[in-house]
């Protein structure tokens, strides 16, 4: 019946059969545009996760920054991992050389 009335008698009926647009989200809704531009103050410790402040999270973050690296490996074995990766790319390239 619709392909009879042709598109205007179409969009005809769609003007007159309602006045509420359908797709619309509640009005107590926040749009999701509004809420990515709110900036996030919710934190966490990167060292034991537990919630924190903007500035206890700055102040976190200041002072590991400040901290030296922990972890860091003698030169000799440094050099050792480093021959190790050497080797392990040779045998990539060439498998017959290496045992």
């Amino acid at each position: 019946m619709l392909w009879r009335l042709g598109l205007g008698g179409c969009s005809g009926l769609l003007l007159l059969w309602g006045s509420q647009a359908w797709s619309l989200p509640p009005t107590s809704e926040i749009p999701e545009e509004v809420l990515r531009a709110q900036p996030d103050l919710r934190a966490r410790s990167p060292v034991d996760n537990q919630p924190l402040t903007a500035s206890e999270a700055q102040k976190l973050q200041a002072e590991l920054a400040a901290r030296p690296a922990a972890g860091s490996v003698s030169p000799k074995v440094e050099r050792l991992i480093f021959l190790l990766k050497l080797r392990k790319g040779v045998r990539d390239l060439f498998p017959f050389l290496l045992p």
